[in-house]
């Protein structure tokens, strides 16, 4: 069964950068490489929101409030996918999850705060 590891979140102030990480384990590289991967999080009494995308070719999408400041890149030789955020600001708190295909992660707790 594939399972979506995902690390890197935690507490920052505003202006503060982190990266987040996700591992899609127990798949191989081939099917790994050919599905889309996404970030999506969801804030404190809202819905769960799109992030970011990146298609299996490469190309990437960002939702309005993070282009600019955050970059999704993926590892297909490590079957990771990656959330670079800059530029923290305190309405980007929200639990981060990674999602390949149908399959999602537990999520990650992002807090940005002074």
């Amino acid at each position: 069964q594939v399972q979506l590891v995902e690390s890197g979140g935690g507490l920052v102030q505003p202006g503060d950068s982190l990266r987040l990480s996700c591992l899609v384990s127990r798949q191989i590289t081939s099917v790994f490489t050919s599905k889309d991967m996404g970030w999506y999080r969801q804030a404190p009494g809202k819905q769960r929101e799109l992030v970011a995308t990146i298609a299996a070719g490469g190309s990437t999408r960002y939702s309005d409030s993070v282009t600019g400041r955050f970059t999704i890149s993926r590892d297909n030789s490590k079957k990771k996918v990656f959330l670079q955020m800059n530029s923290l600001k305190p309405e980007d708190t929200a639990v981060y999850y990674c999602n390949w295909g149908s399959d999602w992660g537990k999520g990650l707790l992002v807090t940005v705060s002074s």
